[in-house]
């Protein structure tokens, strides 16, 4: 028996992971807290109101490029599955999803929605696990790419309290390049080759395929991180604010906080705020959060309703045309 298999056989075992998780999630909440309370929040709102309309209108336009290039990843997927659905369907249904997701969690909008829709569209679950897997391996295959690249060659100045250094930074980025590089060459290698995970089929994707998810998702990172750095009106190099924005977008994941509300924030404080005032970095985050997390919502409530219509008329004609029959 393993040794994983043998906690979840002690009665004790689920108790002391929950109380772990709780733990962990209340020095969380007790941490956002306390800094909150020692920030001037009028100050944040005037460094808000401060921001030029043209630093707002091309932050708003990466935005709105990073989000119609995230967009076309499901694409990625239909073209391996050749399901039946257009083009302009799929994209529909990924930046419905991707809205929801940074909104509401990863299990609401990037899993729940896309099954719903897709299902409702007529696709099986079997081709949406594999479209939803492989677009999730696209997002965080960049990641690792510009995360490894940001933190061996550009690493962050830390604050001069920190135990960690650049060496330290160094040493994960070359690890993450590696990471992403052996998946390359698992492409280059294994054209083709099925894998059984838990019952799965998964295929390797050809080397070009792999590339252009690594070109597509290098790209949407760095449109991301371009966002915030126009914000900040380059008060801060972008290398080091794309390399926050990576530490920020793992701790979101890590801590399961929807919208990682606080956690963004805390982390760019903690990074920064030795080079930029903390009302001004908190400032341009709001800004950021509305254009990149609400702006988008809203749009996407709009299209999922739209979408939502669109799948019950398809169900209603294929009912209607097996009728006839």
């Amino acid at each position: 028996m393993s040794a994983s298999l043998a906690l979840t056989h002690r009665p004790w075992w689920p108790w002391a992971r929950r109380v772990a998780i709780w733990a962990f999630f209340g020095a969380i909440a007790w941490l956002l807290l306390k800094q909150a309370r020692t920030i001037d929040w009028a100050e944040v709102f005037a460094a808000l109101r401060a921001l030029p309309g043209a630093t707002l209108l091309a932050a708003g336009a990466l935005a709105a490029a990073s989000f119609g290039l995230y967009s076309t990843y499901d694409l990625l997927g239909r073209h391996l599955r050749k399901h039946r659905l257009g083009a302009g369907t799929v994209i529909g249904v990924t930046f419905i999803s991707y809205a929801f997701n940074l909104n509401f969690g990863s299990l609401v909008g990037g899993v729940a929605f896309r099954y719903r829709l897709y299902s409702r569209l007529g696709l099986g679950n079997e081709t949406i696990t594999r479209v939803l897997g492989f677009s999730m391996l696209t997002n965080w295959l960049g990641y690792l790419v510009v995360a490894g690249a940001a933190f061996c060659f550009w690493p962050m100045a830390l604050p001069p309290d920190w135990k960690i250094d650049g060496g330290g930074l160094r040493m994960l980025g070359a690890v993450l390049l590696m990471v992403s590089l052996a998946y390359l060459a698992l492409c280059a290698f294994s054209d083709g080759h099925v894998w059984r995970v838990r019952g799965h089929a998964l295929r390797t994707p050809s080397l070009p395929m792999a590339l252009l998810q690594l070109a597509m998702s290098c790209v949407n990172w760095s449109l991301i991180g371009g966002v915030i750095w126009v914000l900040l009106q380059g008060e801060v190099g972008y290398p080091q604010v794309l390399a926050v924005l990576l530490v920020a977008a793992v701790a979101g994941v890590v801590t399961h906080v929807p919208a990682g509300l606080g956690v963004l924030e805390a982390v760019f404080v903690a990074l920064l705020a030795h080079e930029v005032p903390s009302t001004r970095l908190l400032g341009a985050l709001l800004a950021y959060r509305a254009l990149y997390y609400l702006l988008p919502l809203a749009v996407a409530l709009v299209a999922y309703l739209v979408t939502e219509a669109r799948a019950r008329r398809l169900r209603a004609d294929a009912g209607n045309n097996y009728n006839k029959r």
